[in-house]
């Protein structure tokens, strides 16, 4: 193999090209990954059979030629069989006037899916010392309120202790609350070791299934070449568990289904300690067919107290970004009606990044 198609084969970014006859000529594997098909399965189809007559993505190539130059198209809705749409960037550069051109997939804006997994994990330790006043202020006295309450409660009415009951009920919720702040409290870093993801994802959903997800179906797509990650085995199964939780609750109560699906995506990095770098090669994606995420919700997901539910405190998805944080991952969401994904990005054992979280010393 010459040192070229080296080059073409370690390239991190899908990419293919396009001869002068808007034939594929050559897919590179991030493009096999991305697309999920064979570059065999590929090559000498037109461009315009493979994804659409008239598509942007057609249109960009067409651009690129007319004259020869690099042009680009953002934001664009790329469809393709066996998944959801989603948003990508497009790259097409031509050899010349009418010539082959090069064709780049990016993912939309992994910088902002970054950006915005860091102000999530900011935004949930910003509440570690509030913890800490809540859990010495607020939970004494609820107990002394509770316990009041009790006694009074002995020798009322029928018609206040209902009243009585419900100063009862309203401290636990709140005790209840506090014990969930709390969660945010733990500053130490976590012990990490090597873990096998798919270990931690079938645990999560042996326990799923027998308990909050009893009416879901589960796929399951993983690759078994997957290297381990650097991390808290019960740790990172608390975060399948919240997500698990979050989308077997909005799934339907008939035909429910989660799919757990894993995979290697190389040429993804993130700023680390001391101004390292860290990869983080290995995607973990926890879909659902429920409701979906409100539009304008999507972009606070992971703040503390903010949840599209009816009930509950809003803290298990902020909770779940503290944590993949904490590993020195990242954690974005996508959604539309009647689709969901959360997807982890973290690291591998070999490049396991010190104790501290991204970005910090």
């Amino acid at each position: 193999m010459t040192a070229p198609d080296q080059l073409w084969g370690l390239l991190p970014l899908p990419a293919l090209t396009i001869d002068r006859n808007d034939r594929i000529g050559a897919v590179n594997s991030a493009a096999e990954s991305f697309l999920d098909i064979a570059e065999a399965q590929l090559c000498g189809r037109e461009i315009g059979e493979v994804f659409g007559a008239g598509t942007r993505l057609v249109e960009l190539v067409g651009r690129a030629r007319r004259p020869a130059s690099s042009t680009s198209d953002h934001n664009v809705e790329f469809t393709w069989p066996g998944r959801a749409p989603e948003q990508i960037d497009l790259l097409a550069t031509a050899s010349d006037e009418g010539g082959d051109v090069l064709l780049i997939f990016q993912r939309r804006s992994f910088a902002e899916q970054i950006d915005r997994s860091l102000t999530h994990r900011h935004a949930a330790r910003s509440i570690t010392g509030m913890a800490a006043m809540l859990a010495h202020e607020i939970r004494n006295p609820l107990a002394g309120i509770s316990g009041a309450a009790q006694l009074l409660e002995m020798s009322a009415s029928d018609d206040d202790r209902q009243l009585t009951q419900l100063i009862r009920e309203e401290t636990q919720r709140i005790a209840d609350l506090i014990t969930r702040v709390e969660a945010f409290g733990d500053t130490a870093p976590p012990v990490r070791v090597p873990v096998n993801i798919h270990d931690v994802l079938d645990r999560a959903k042996l326990s799923a299934e027998t308990g909050f997800a009893k009416h879901v179906r589960f796929h399951q797509d993983y690759d078994p070449s997957l290297p381990e990650v650097p991390g808290d085995h019960d740790q990172l199964i608390q975060v399948m568990l919240n997500l698990l939780k979050n989308a077997a609750e909005a799934t339907p109560p008939v035909g429910g289904a989660i799919t757990l699906r894993t995979s290697y995506r190389p040429g993804v990095a993130m700023a680390g300690p001391r101004g390292s770098r860290v990869s983080l090669p290995l995607l973990v994606q926890v879909s659902d067919n429920g409701s979906g995420i409100p539009d304008e919700m999507q972009r606070e997901i992971f703040e503390p107290f903010v949840t599209s539910k009816a009930q509950g405190g809003g803290l298990g998805l902020s909770l779940v970004s503290k944590i993949v944080s904490d590993h020195g991952g990242a954690i974005d969401c996508v959604s539309r009606p009647g689709w969901t994904s959360f997807r982890l990005r973290l690291p591998i054992w070999r490049d396991a990044p010190s104790n501290a979280g991204p970005g910090e010393t």
